[in-house]
C-alpha cells in the first residue's frame, strides 16, 4: 500500500486530537531517548511540542506494525532539533489510552523524507 499525503495528514490529526486529550507517554527506558535529552539540551516536555509541531512533510515511514509491544502501527517521522536530526516513531497506543513515543533520539543514519518536495 502506497502512503499519500493525505494519508499522513490524517494520521497526524488523529494522533494530535487524541494527544491532546490522553496525553503521551515517552519510552524513556530507552537510554538512547534519555541521551537524547542531554545531548540536545533540552526538558523532556519539549518533545511534546516538537510531536505537536509535525507535518507531513516530516513523515519518513509507516505505518509499521508493532509486533513486539501491540500498541498499535507505528509511525516514523523525522525533525530538526536545535541543528540536528531527531528520529522520532510513535503510535496511536490502545483505544482509550495514551499515545506513545517509541522513540526520539538523533538519527542514527541519514533519513529519507518522501514528501520533502511536495
Amino acid at each position: 500500500m502506497e502512503i499519500t499525503k493525505q494519508d499522513v495528514e490524517r494520521f497526524l490529526a488523529n494522533f494530535h486530537t487524541k494527544m491532546r486529550v490522553f496525553n503521551i507517554v515517552f519510552r524513556d527506558d530507552r537510554k538512547k531517548n534519555v541521551d537524547a535529552l542531554a545531548e540536545l539540551d533540552i526538558i523532556g516536555k519539549y518533545r511534546e511540542t516538537v510531536i505537536m509541531g509535525l507535518e507531513y512533510w516530516d513523515y519518513i515511514d509507516g505505518p509499521i506494525g508493532d509486533t513486539l509491544n501491540q500498541m498499535g502501527e507505528m509511525w516514523v517521522f523525522g525533525k530538526d532539533v536545535k541543528g540536528r536530526e531527531v528520529y522520532i516513531k510513535i503510535s496511536m497506543g490502545r483505544p482509550g489510552s495514551n499515545t506513545i513515543c517509541i522513540s526520539f533520539h538523533i538519527a542514527e543514519f541519514p533519513l529519507v523524507y518522501p514528501f520533502k518536495d511536495d
